[in-house]
């Protein structure tokens, strides 16, 4: 089968598509042909050995967490799934940007009438870290939350599944992705220079809660806008979140399959809108992270093996 590896740290130079051997799915496990995988920011850091302290490769590398496809064989003792199944879910094997994966049963879920195969692989990363991140800070009707890149694509998630706790959300964006926070009940503000008064302003009194999805110096304007510490959360500054005592929950506090469950569900009624920016055909990954590093759209990047 076709797989995207990595043999040392680097840029998107050091990305290939190999022949490798298809994996074989042990006691509780099934084979997944791929239909589509999404790409994640936090992959960039991995393969350039940024994270190497807390997340090391060995080499050759794999890649990818989030999946979706058809369960083309089922090892022995798998509960719930069988052969012909369309299902999406996820790995910690770095192993889905690949024509088939190997994955545990109880990282999977069915996938709903109506979901598209694009959104079903690219819900898991972005959507449950999302759904940490405002179970941390915890919004109800009364509370006004800001969230900082808020058309990216955890912040996208984050903005919806905060406007469904009744919240009023201020959403931190550039102008061009005004219309879409608006459209979804979200106060957009223009992020830079001045965005602490225009946040004032914006929420008409004081801000109770902040989601900072995007780092670089968001947690201390959190702390400037009178936000009490355990009502923020950063999945991106863990230095200011332990100087400041804010919250960094991320995507493995929601790492479940009955997380990724309800979300799928919520994005088959149209109640969670997951913006798709590009797919690309496997052999093409090397530009679907240049694209994903560029910042050209806002949306999930999605791979098609």
């Amino acid at each position: 089968m076709k797989a995207v590896r990595f043999h040392e740290y680097g840029g998107i130079d050091v990305l290939r598509v190999e022949d490798v051997e298809r994996p074989v799915p042990g006691a509780g496990q099934v084979l997944v042909e791929v239909r589509a995988a999404g790409i994640q920011p936090g992959e960039v850091m991995i393969r350039e050995g940024a994270r190497h302290g807390r997340w090391p490769a060995s080499f050759p590398s794999g890649q990818g967490s989030d999946l979706a496809g058809v369960v083309v064989e089922a090892g022995p003792e798998v509960r719930g799934f069988a052969v012909g199944d369309e299902v999406l879910g996820f790995t910690h094997r770095r192993a889905s940007h690949a024509e088939f994966v190997v994955v545990d049963d109880v990282h999977l879920v069915s996938r709903p009438e109506g979901l598209s195969w694009d959104v079903a692989g690219s819900l898991y990363v972005a959507g449950t870290t999302a759904y940490a991140t405002v179970f941390a800070v915890d919004p109800g009707p009364s509370d006004t939350v800001v969230v900082s890149g808020a058309a990216g694509g955890v912040g996208a998630l984050a903005v919806q599944l905060a406007r469904r706790r009744g919240a009023t959300v201020i959403g931190l964006a550039s102008e061009r992705d005004h219309q879409w926070l608006k459209d979804r009940g979200v106060l957009p503000v223009t992020y830079g220079d001045g965005v602490a008064e225009r946040v004032r302003q914006a929420a008409g009194g004081k801000v109770d809660a902040f989601i900072d999805t995007y780092g670089d110096g968001y947690v201390d304007l959190a702390v400037e806008l009178g936000v009490h510490p355990e009502r923020i959360n950063t999945i991106r500054d863990w230095q200011a979140a332990a100087r400041t005592g804010a919250r960094t929950y991320g995507e493995g506090a929601a790492a479940s399959a009955v997380v990724l469950g309800e979300l799928a569900r919520l994005a088959a009624r149209g109640d969670l809108d997951v913006p798709i920016a590009a797919t690309y055909p496997l052999e093409q990954v090397r530009d679907a992270y240049r694209d994903l590093e560029g910042h050209h759209a806002p949306g999930k990047i999605v791979l098609h093996p």
